[in-house]
C-alpha cells in the first residue's frame, strides 16, 4: 500500500473518521509508548505506520487517499508486566474500540493470546493477525429522507422482544439469502407481522459485533444471544447480507429506516457491562492490549479482573475515557444509525461506585445532561451478580426497568402458590410500591412474564425443570427455580385435558400481562407458541432450537389471534395504560374510585381478606371515567370502565356483580376459559356470573359516568 502523505490529523473523534478526502485515525491509551497502525489488503498483507503525534493519550494521524472499506488494525507498544496489569504485546493485532464496521471472526489459535500457556506471565509473540477480525474504515453517508423516529410516548409502548437472525431464520416469505439478516427483519412479511400484532417497538438482542466462545466452537456450538461484544459501534458483521467492509451498517440503517417507515421503534440490547476478551486467561483482542487498566476493573491483584458480570471482567465506567466510549456509542447509535432507544444488560455493573452499586454514579450523571441520550427509551436489566447488585426499582427517574418481581409474582400467581393475591395487586397496577417514592409513574415498570433468559411461555407451562442437555454443561447452567408448571406431564403430551389446561393458562398469562399498567414486553414469538423444548438458557444454540418454527403460527392460530385481541384491548383504552398511579378514591366529582377491589361475593375487599393465605381470586375496578391525566392535546381522557375477574383457584366460582353505583349494566369482553365467549353475554349488579377455575374474565360497561 502506498502512502502520499501523512498528516498529523486530530484527537477528536476518536476511530477512523472519513471526510471524503482522506481519513483520519485516533486511538486513546495511556499506558502506550508506541502505537502502529496497521492496513490490510485483500490478500492480507501487512502495511504498518507508526504514529508519531499524541495529544492527551491520544494517538492520532490524518491520511489522504485512504476510503472505506479499507481494513485496519492497531499494534500497541507498552509494558509487559501481569503481575501488574499491563498486558502490551505489540504482536497481537487488535481491533479500533471506535471501529464502525468490523470484518471476520475469531479462529482461536494460540496467537490469539497474549501469553504463552505453560507460562503465563511470559509474551506469546506469535502474530495474531491472521486469526482476528479487522476494523474498517466506514462510509458515514447515508440517505435517510425524510426518517423520523415514532416518538411513541413510553406509556403507550409495546415491546416486542426478538433475535435478529432467529426471527427469520425459518421464515417461507423472507428469501434465503435475507434470512437470519438485517434486510430480512426488514421484509414486509415480518414488518406485517409486527403491526397487525400491534407492538410499537422491536427490542433486540444484542447487534454490536460480538465474539462466539472459544469453548462454544470446539463443541461445535456458537453464542446465540450475543451477549459478548468486542464492538461497540459496529453492528454484528454475520447479520448482514451485503458483506461486511461497510455494508453491514447500510443495511442495519435502512432496516431502521423500514421499520420507522412502518411506524414502528428500534430498541437495542447493548453490553456495556463487560467485553468478549473474557478474565486473565481469555484472548487479546483490543481493549486489554490497548490499556487494560484503563478499560476494566482490576482486582487487589491487578493481575485479575473484578468480575460482577459473571464473564470474567467488568468494563470499567469509573474510568473517564471508558464513560466517553460508552457515551459516544450510545449517540452514535442514535444520531448515526436512528435507533429509537436502548435496554441495558446487567445494568447495576455500569452504576457501581468503587464495589456498592451507586444511583449517583458518573454514568446515570452523563445521560441525565446528555441532549441525545437523555430523549430515547433507557431500559434496565436492574441487576448484576455482584453483591448488592438487585437494584429493581432503585434506578433514576429517566430509566424504565425490567421488571423481574412481575415476572416472579405472575408466574406464582397462575400456578397457585398460595399468599400472593397482595403482590400481584401491586404488579398489576404498576408496581408504585418500586417506583412511586422517587417521582416516576408507572411506565418505569417493563411487565413481562417470559424473555429471552428462561423459558418460552410455551415452555412455561409445558416443564417443571429445564432441559439444557444441549448446552452440553450436563444441565447445571441456566435456573433451576422457574416458577414454571407443566400442568400435569413434564414436556410434549397428547393428553387433551392438559393441552386445554396448558393453552389457557397461557391465555391467562398474556392477558394479565396486556390489561397491567405499565409497560408490556412480548417475547418473540410467545404469540405462536414457540417451544425451545425446555431449554432455559438457550445462549449457545443457533439452530431450530431457538430459531422461530413459522408453521407454529399455522398451527396456533388461535393463540396468534388472541394475543393480537388483548393487544388491541390495550391500545384502544387508555384504563389499561395509565400515565399516573391510581387514587383509590373519587376523582373529579365521579361518584365511585378509580380503582377498587372486590371478593367473589360482589363485597369490598378488607384488610384481612389480602392476608388470607390461600386466596387466589380477585375483582378490581377500573373507572374509565376517573382518569385524571389529560391527552397530549389537553383533552379529557374518557373510556369505559371494566371489571376484571381472576381466578386461579382449581375450581369454577360464581361471581356476583357489584351493585349498580359502579355500573348499570356489564358485558363480557373476555374469557380466557373459552375465547369465543364474548360479546354476546350480558350481567346485570347483583347477579352472578361463572369464572371457571384458572381463568381471567374481563367485562366492559361502556356506559355514561355513575352520578
Amino acid at each position: 500500500m502506498t502512502m502520499i502523505e501523512r498528516w498529523p490529523g486530530r484527537e477528536r473523534p476518536l476511530g477512523a473518521t472519513y471526510d471524503g478526502a482522506g481519513t483520519n485515525f485516533a486511538l486513546f491509551s495511556e499506558v502506550a509508548s508506541r502505537v502502529d497502525l496497521c492496513f490490510f489488503d485483500d490478500e492480507g498483507h501487512e502495511t504498518a505506520i507508526t504514529l508519531s503525534e499524541v495529544d492527551g493519550f491520544v494517538w492520532h494521524i490524518y491520511l489522504p487517499g485512504v476510503e472505506p472499506g479499507q481494513r485496519y488494525g492497531y499494534r500497541v507498544y507498552g509494558p509487559w508486566s501481569p503481575p501488574e496489569g499491563n498486558w502490551c504485546n505489540p504482536a497481537k493485532l487488535l481491533l479500533d474500540p471506535y471501529a464502525h464496521a468490523i470484518e471476520g471472526q475469531v479462529n482461536w489459535s494460540p496467537a490469539c493470546f497474549a501469553y504463552k500457556f505453560d507460562a503465563p506471565d511470559a509474551m506469546n509473540e506469535e502474530d495474531s493477525a491472521p486469526h482476528v477480525p479487522r476494523s474498517v474504515v466506514q462510509n458515514p453517508y447515508y440517505d435517510w429522507a425524510f426518517d423520523r423516529p415514532p416518538d411513541i410516548p413510553m406509556h403507550e409502548t409495546i415491546v416486542y422482544e426478538t433475535h435478529v437472525k432467529g426471527l427469520t431464520m425459518r421464515h417461507p416469505d423472507v428469501p434465503d439469502r435475507l434470512r437470519g439478516t438485517y434486510a430480512g427483519l426488514a421484509q414486509p412479511a415480518i414488518i406485517d407481522h409486527f403491526r397487525e400484532l400491534g407492538v410499537t417497538t422491536i427490542e433486540l438482542m444484542p447487534v454490536h459485533q460480538f465474539v462466539h466462545d472459544q469453548r462454544l466452537v470446539e463443541h461445535g456450538l456458537r453464542n446465540y444471544w450475543g451477549y459478548n461484544s468486542i464492538g461497540f459501534f459496529a453492528p454484528h458483521n454475520e447479520y448482514a447480507a451485503g458483506g461486511e467492509r461497510g455494508q453491514q451498517v447500510q443495511e442495519f440503517k435502512t432496516m431502521v429506516h423500514m421499520l420507522h417507515e412502518a411506524g414502528l421503534e428500534v430498541v437495542l440490547d447493548v453490553v456495556y457491562n463487560h467485553t468478549a476478551e473474557g478474565n486473565h486467561l481469555g484472548p487479546m483482542l483490543s481493549f486489554k492490549g490497548i490499556d487494560n487498566a484503563g478499560y476494566y476493573r482490576l482486582a487487589d491483584d491487578p493481575r485479575f479482573y473484578v468480575d460482577y458480570t459473571g464473564t470474567g471482567n467488568t468494563f470499567n465506567a469509573r474510568q473517564p475515557h471508558v464513560l466517553q466510549l460508552i457515551m459516544d456509542s450510545l449517540r452514535y447509535w442514535v444520531q448515526e444509525m436512528h435507533v429509537d432507544g436502548f435496554r441495558f444488560d446487567l445494568a447495576s455493573t455500569l452504576a457501581r461506585g468503587l464495589h456498592e452499586v451507586d444511583r449517583l454514579s458518573a454514568f446515570f450523571d452523563l445521560v441525565q445532561q446528555d441532549p441525545v441520550v437523555g430523549n430515547v427509551k433507557l431500559i434496565a436489566e436492574p441487576w448484576d451478580v455482584g453483591d448488592g447488585g438487585y437494584q429493581v426499582g432503585n434506578f433514576p427517574p429517566l430509566w424504565s426497568e425490567w421488571n423481574g418481581k412481575y415476572r416472579d409474582t405472575t408466574r406464582d400467581y397462575w400456578r397457585g402458590e398460595d399468599a400472593t393475591l397482595d403482590e400481584f395487586a401491586r404488579r398489576l397496577t404498576g408496581s408504585s410500591d418500586l417506583y412511586q417514592d422517587d417521582n416516576r409513574r408507572p411506565h418505569a415498570s417493563i411487565n413481562f412474564v417470559t424473555a429471552h433468559d428462561g423459558f418460552t411461555l410455551n415452555d412455561l407451562v409445558s416443564y417443571n425443570e429445564k432441559h439444557n442437555e444441549a448446552n452440553l454443561e450436563n444441565n447445571q447452567d441456566g435456573e433451576s427455580f422457574n416458577r414454571s408448571w407443566n400442568c400435569g406431564v413434564e414436556g410434549p403430551t397428547d393428553d387433551p385435558d392438559i393441552l386445554a389446561l396448558r393453552r389457557k393458562q397461557q391465555r391467562n398469562f398474556l392477558a394479565t400481562l396486556f390489561v397491567s399498567q405499565g409497560v408490556p414486553m412480548l417475547l418473540g414469538g410467545d404469540e405462536m407458541s414457540r417451544t425451545q423444548r425446555g431449554n432455559n438458557n438457550a445462549y449457545c444454540q443457533d439452530n431450530e432450537i431457538s430459531w422461530y418454527d413459522w408453521e407454529d403460527a399455522k398451527r396456533n392460530e388461535d393463540l396468534v389471534a388472541f394475543t393480537k385481541r388483548v393487544i388491541a384491548l390495550r391500545r384502544e383504552h387508555p384504563a389499561f395504560r395509565r400515565r399516573r398511579w391510581f387514587q383509590g378514591r373519587p376523582i373529579r366529582g365521579v361518584g365511585v374510585e378509580d380503582i377498587a377491589w372486590f371478593r367473589p361475593d360482589g363485597q369490598a375487599m378488607s384488610d384481612d381478606n389480602w392476608n388470607t393465605d390461600f386466596a387466589k381470586s380477585v375483582g378490581v375496578f377500573l373507572n374509565g371515567h376517573a382518569i385524571a391525566t389529560p391527552g397530549p392535546h389537553g383533552e379529557r381522557i374518557d373510556d369505559d370502565s371494566f371489571i376484571l375477574l381472576f381466578n386461579a383457584h382449581y375450581e369454577d366460582l360464581q361471581w356476583k356483580i357489584p351493585d349498580e353505583q359502579w355500573a348499570p349494566q356489564w358485558q363480557l369482553e373476555l374469557d380466557t376459559a373459552d375465547p369465543a365467549r364474548d360479546g354476546v353475554e350480558a350481567v346485570k349488579p347483583g347477579e352472578s356470573i361463572v369464572v371457571p377455575s384458572r381463568s381471567f374474565l374481563l367485562l366492559r360497561a361502556p356506559t355514561d359516568p355513575p352520578s
